[in-house]
């Protein structure tokens, strides 16, 4: 044999031995990250089990005594569904094809994703320092109970070195929901710090949503892309200058301002729509969960012309409908946030909370009102609840995480779980208006109103037709307020907490704060 023919052979029977080493390869049983040893399947509905495999090959799952076989499409991919389980565990779970996948100390409980931006990203080692709550928690684990998971991660038990690495708001959440309902608790996690909403939806669910065509369509309608083009290449013009005699006048020059960013057309997006979906979210489905715990909203949507209660609206439904397990909870944390003062200062919850202050004589801005009810409108949306913030501290990043993870495990034990705890301070139902006075009835009264920090109530302003909002006398009677003025004799409208509203003082006396509302649309 020449050496020629020698060295072809061995190339070829090399190549052959590759073909057989991928053909295994790919034959092999495959699952993906978010299912492995250590995690938390959702109790009392179907629990869905996938992955990878040859085409046509026969799959069995065995868990719990249950057997579910399924064959693998053309592509390799197979799911079966395991029937609703109970809460309980540690057991084992096999996946059998080719080979033999064991996934140990599986346990079964309630699962909840994580999602949003810098306020549901951010890790219990940097919050700890300065919240007490949530240093005793992190300083009482391991928790046996408590899954932690991360996308590209497995599952982990919550040993003081994973939940210090973890989302300090969805670590004290599922804490406490584990401590409530004496099950295991399963916490998904996908969240970027500095993200808008328009990057946490899927570009299908976007492109098919009927309210954010229309919102932009009408936003086009005011608005013209060659002048806001204009506008921007004068900014760039000045931004460039600045920025060129900052560099000249060496480090004791002031800093330039910020560059500016190109304009978008209405129902374009800064970047690609849904790029973070893809990366931290997709992975996730279609593993059972109990539903989404959300903390989003200081960067907006980064779509021109669709503003943030639209855009929620086609995330919740999009995420919902690619899920396939119908309209599951979806919680978000009121943006703003803090702004408000609280019941109880002394409480650990809200010791962190805005101080009350007396009441301006200057009307609030009406921009700052607007921006609220616009987060709180989302709670419209079928099974999402909105936990409140505005009594729970200030700031774009809020000191006490444990109190934010604490007031989101009240609101799924009551909304979720059936629990008998009020989960909102007084929401507004409807108003009379009775000669002077104007009578507000409220929703979520839950003990009976009550207000603090003051010698009497206050936080109202009603309007005449001449649209003047003047503060008004308010008196609780019952489970309604009266409010009324001696400047407004025939008042048609009326608005509560509206803007910054660390004066504004009705609770219920579950101590729960009162949501900004108004009965106009001025």
């Amino acid at each position: 044999m020449t050496l020629r023919r020698f060295a072809l052979r061995v190339v070829v029977l090399s190549a052959m031995g590759l073909a057989v080493f991928s053909a295994s390869a790919v034959a092999e049983v495959k699952l993906p990250q978010v299912l492995s040893s250590h995690m938390v399947l959702q109790r009392e509905m179907p629990a869905p089990i996938w992955g990878m495999a040859a085409p046509d090959e026969k799959i069995t799952v065995k868990f719990r005594g249950q057997e579910k076989s399924a064959v693998a499409d053309k592509d390799g991919k197979w799911l079966v569904k395991l029937d609703p389980l109970q809460a309980g565990g540690p057991d084992v779970l096999t996946v059998a094809g080719t080979n033999t996948v064991a996934l140990e100390d599986v346990l079964v409980g309630e699962v909840w994703v994580g999602s949003g931006q810098s306020n549901m990203a951010g890790a219990v080692a940097g919050y700890a320092k300065n919240d007490e709550v949530l240093a005793k928690m992190v300083a009482g684990a391991p928790y046996p109970k408590l899954r932690l998971l991360k996308v590209r991660s497995n599952w982990q038990e919550a040993t003081p070195e994973a939940v210090n690495g973890f989302s300090a708001i969805l670590f004290a959440f599922g804490q406490r929901l584990q401590e409530e309902l004496k099950v295991p608790v399963g916490l998904m996690l996908g969240a970027v710090g500095g993200t808008p909403s328009g990057y946490w939806l899927s570009e299908e669910a976007y492109a098919s949503d009927a309210a954010c065509k229309e919102v932009a369509q009408k936003f086009a309608a005011t608005y013209s892309f060659d002048n806001a083009k204009k506008k921007y290449e004068e900014d760039l013009a000045k931004w460039e200058k600045a920025a060129a005699d900052a560099k000249q006048a060496g480090k004791q020059a002031a800093k330039a301002p910020r560059n500016p960013e190109p304009p978008l057309k209405p129902g374009e997006c800064r970047a690609k729509v849904g790029n973070l979906y893809e990366v931290h979210i997709r992975p996730y489905i279609p593993f059972g969960i109990r539903g989404v715990l959300w903390d989003q909203g200081e960067s907006g949507t980064a779509i021109c012309g669709v503003d943030q209660y639209t855009l929620m609206g086609a995330l919740i439904r999009g995420w919902r409908k690619e899920w396939g397990q119908g309209d599951f909870a979806f919680l978000y944390v009121q943006k703003p946030s803090g702004g408000g003062c609280a019941w109880d200062p002394e409480n650990p919850v809200t010791k962190f909370a805005d101080k009350f202050m007396p009441l301006p004589e200057a009307m609030p801005n009406s921009a700052e009102g607007l921006y609220i009810e616009t987060h709180v409108r989302i709670m419209q949306y079928p099974n999402t609840a909105m936990v409140t913030s505005s009594d729970l501290g200030p700031n774009t990043h809020p000191t006490c995480k444990s109190g934010y993870g604490a007031r989101g495990c009240r609101v799924a034990l009551g909304m979720v779980y059936g629990k008998n705890v009020e989960i909102y301070g007084p929401i507004y139902q409807s108003h009379k208006v009775e000669g002077n006075k104007v009578r507000i009835t409220f929703t979520h009264v839950g003990q009976g109103l009550a207000f603090r920090h003051a010698e009497k109530l206050q936080g109202f302003a009603v309007a005449g037709e001449d649209k003047a909002f003047q503060w008004a006398d308010a008196v609780i009677d019952g489970d309604t307020v009266v409010v009324s003025s001696d400047k407004v004799a025939k008042p048609v409208a009326v608005r509560y907490g509206w803007g910054k509203h660390l004066w504004a003082n009705l609770f219920n006396k579950d101590g729960l704060p009162a949501l900004t509302f108004r009965t106009d649309t001025w």
